[in-house]
Order: structure tokens, then sequence, then C-alpha cells
């Protein structure tokens, strides 16, 4: 049974920090990549960032580059994005994936919300 446990929401100001952690389980967590999507009230899943399997090649959209970090520890099965001078345009609900490559997920976590004040 794969599961993906996403927590690290939460309410924040804009320009502040939050991390989120996404934590796998049931799958080779070394063979996966791992990505990070967000879905804004009214408008569609959009990409955020992504990372290969073996951690070496990140992506992320236009939107957030330079503001926020996507990582994942192996001996913890478990992938982080740190975002950091957060805007309210940030605020979304983030769900966290995993795929054989970063072109195509399998399984996705619950998500989390992510509400920045103005």
């Amino acid at each position: 049974q794969v599961q993906l446990v996403v927590s690290g929401g939460g309410l924040v100001q804009a320009g502040g920090s939050l991390r989120l952690s996404c934590a796998a389980s049931g799958l080779s967590f070394s063979s996966y990549a791992m990505g990070w999507f967000r879905q804004a009230p009214g408008k569609e899943r959009e990409f955020v960032a992504s990372i290969s399997s073996s951690g070496s090649t990140t992506n992320y959209a236009d939107s957030v580059k330079g503001r926020f970090t996507i990582s994942r520890d192996s001996a913890k099965n478990t992938v982080f994005l740190q975002m950091n001078s957060l805007k309210p345009e940030d605020t979304a609900v983030y769900y966290c994936a995993a795929g054989r490559s970063t072109s195509v997920y399998n399984y996705w976590g619950q998500g989390t919300q992510v509400t920045v004040s103005s």
C-alpha cells in the first residue's frame, strides 16, 4: 500500500516561510521521482517543483524559482519543499506526488493547505 503523507501547511504572513514534508511508504523511495503541485481556488492544478530519483536534478515553476527549494532525504523516505518569501498568490492546497519520472506521476498525497496573508 503506497502512502504519501503530507504535513507542514499552515497560515503565514507575506514574506514568511514554510517547510512542507511528504513522507512516502510502500514504495522504493530511491526509485521514484517526486514532485510538488498546488491548486488555488478556482484554478487548475499546477506544477511547482520536482526532483529526480537520485536527487541530482530539480525543476521549478517560474513563479517559485529562487524562492522554493525541493529536496529529499533517502534515510527518511521524505521529500521537502522549503518555501521562502511567500506571497499571497502562493495560497493553495499543495500536493505531493511520486512517479517513475518527473513527467508522469502515479501516486498522490492528500494535500495540505498553505495560506499566505497580505
